[in-house]
């Protein structure tokens, strides 16, 4: 390796995130090169500098960061939009209902309800349509 070369990696060196494939070579430049040596001691003079340093944080610091963060929403909004796409998805449901099973709620000629039965049938017991399936059964006595 040239100097150049060793000389872009000497802070990756210093902090150990050197690439595999190139530590040995840069550790055997290291080796053999005054001028390189030089620099990295250099480097390392001036990081232990600054890691000595003690920067004062200024009062009222965190305050000021705080007022200009963006405040939380209200936990009532949330619950606001919860409630708003219940009431769409119910409406949206029971609207959708007529289209998906038509006849489930015309009359039958002695006033009652056809309860879908063809349509709920098919459903497996313990389903949603199974316990509508069953529970109409029970209320009509079969």
């Amino acid at each position: 390796m040239k100097c150049n070369e060793v000389q872009e990696y000497l802070s990756t060196w210093l902090d150990g995130e050197v690439p595999e494939e190139l530590r040995q070579g840069l550790a055997d430049h290291l080796a053999g090169c005054p001028a390189c040596q030089g620099e990295l001691a250099a480097l390392e003079r001036l990081d232990a500098a600054l890691a000595g340093l003690e920067v004062p944080v200024p009062q009222g610091l965190a305050a000021k960061v705080r007022r200009r963060l963006p405040r939380p929403a209200s936990p009532w909004r949330h619950n606001l939009a919860l409630a708003a796409c219940l009431v769409v998805g119910i409406f949206l449901g029971g609207s959708l209902s007529g289209v998906l099973y038509p006849g489930a709620g015309e009359a039958n000629g002695n006033g009652t309800e056809i309860a879908g039965l063809e349509i709920l049938q098919d459903y497996p017991q313990g389903s949603l349509g199974g316990v509508f399936f069953y529970q109409g059964e029970k209320e009509n006595g079969a």
